[in-house]
């Protein structure tokens, strides 16, 4: 059978894959502690869950506008737009509602990027950037810091790379799979570089309330945060999946300058249209009672905090072997496995197979993300399954 040569290169996501795997094993009877999804495991709260039950009682079920409902939009952008420097001009207008920030990626790099136009990758990276790229027709080019500083972007890394095709960088802080965070000035480094370089940004800030910063509930640094002069071409995405416990709703969103909004939007009225809308009534709550969502986040995050102390110390003091990055948010930890490689075991995949079959314990390869020295482990997941797989790990 012939495909279309849009899809010649397409490769499934490794992290569904992995969790697909799991849950095949787990069907069969075996024992497995799944740590590859990238999900909270909390439940949507319910004042959430109630918000939209009450919508569709209330006939909230037909089609809303393409890039969303206006109330949802309005609320985006007041909700990114509290305490940034002046000078950001964000209204409803700048912002288009879609079925999850995938759908935001995609709409962003279909719209930007094409034929002949190289887009640098932040590596490691999340497994769907590099593919979403090339179904642009874009060529993505592969860029990482130095691991010793969390693999967080210089310009001079950027340079490096950078040719006269280069048309875009995709950016994820916090990062998914490394937890990493830019510090504010290191962020401005990097979008004043694509400002003077004519490069679109595209900023991921999906895991932005996830941050285990000093102060309690204050966001990651964004790039709304900086001085918008400091930022040329920019489409910030993010979404209500991770920070509320809201993955299987799909919302997300994308934020940019009114004149890219309406070519996003455009491009999805012919193919999506807009997103669910009994899930974006129940994204409107969670955006629109500040104080109760708050209140949530701040819970959630500390229970992530916690956990995070709790594996670190663990493979510190169990598997000191298998090094790993201190993540500043997000709910991953990158644990470097090269140094078990052997000829039968000669990759993150086969490192990660052979950990699956003998210990039940799911971890996603590096390799998927672009770094085939380290594989992920997910800590969404409660004390008990951690120690209990940090124990299997150690006991090989």
């Amino acid at each position: 059978m012939t495909f279309s040569p849009n899809i010649a290169n397409l490769r499934p996501s490794a992290t569904i894959a992995v969790s697909t795997l799991a849950k095949k094993l787990r069907a069969e009877g075996r024992d497995i502690l799944d740590l590859s999804a990238g999900e909270p495991d909390f439940p949507t709260p319910d004042w959430i869950s109630e918000a939209a039950i009450e919508g569709i009682r209330e006939g909230r079920t037909r089609y809303t506008p393409a890039p969303g409902l206006p109330e949802l939009r309005k609320a985006v952008a007041a909700s990114l737009g509290t305490g940034i420097p002046a000078g950001w001009d964000l209204t409803a207008e700048s912002v288009v509602v879609t079925s999850g920030a995938k759908q935001a990626l995609f709409n962003a790099c279909f719209a930007l990027f094409g034929p002949g136009d190289e887009v640098l990758v932040a590596t490691p990276y999340w497994t769907s950037y590099p593919e979403i790229v090339e179904l642009a027709q874009a060529t993505p080019v592969f860029v990482s810091g130095a691991a010793d500083r969390g693999f967080r972007l210089t310009a001079s890394d950027l340079d490096a790379v950078r040719t006269p095709r280069t048309r875009g960088l995709i950016l994820c802080s916090p990062s998914n799979p490394t937890g990493t965070v830019y510090s504010l000035e290191e962020l401005g480094e990097v979008t004043r570089w694509a400002r003077d370089n004519d490069v679109h940004l595209i900023s991921d800030e999906i895991y932005r309330k996830i941050h285990f910063g000093d102060a309690e509930g204050e966001d990651a640094p964004g790039i709304l945060d900086l001085e918008p002069e400091s930022v040329g071409s920019w489409v910030l995405v993010d979404g209500v999946s991770k920070a509320f416990a809201m993955t299987g709703w799909r919302i997300g969103y994308s934020v940019s300058a009114p004149e890219i909004a309406r070519k996003l939007s455009a491009l999805q009225s012919h193919t999506t249209s807009n997103a669910a809308t009994p899930s974006q009534v129940a994204a409107l709550a969670a955006l629109t009672r500040t104080e109760r969502a708050a209140a949530d986040i701040r819970d959630m995050v500390a229970a992530f905090r916690r956990r995070r102390d709790l594996v670190v110390r663990l493979f510190r003091e169990k598997l000191p072997q298998l090094p790993v990055l201190v993540p500043g948010g997000a709910f991953y930890l990158f644990v470097r496995v090269d140094g078990e490689f052997t000829e039968a075991v000669p990759d993150s995949g086969a490192w990660c197979s052979r950990v699956l079959e003998e210990t039940g314990v799911a971890m996603v390869p590096g390799a998927a993300f672009g770094d085939d020295r380290y594989a992920r482990l997910s800590f969404a997941s409660s004390d008990e399954v951690l120690e209990e797989a940090v124990r299997r790990l150690a006991a090989r």
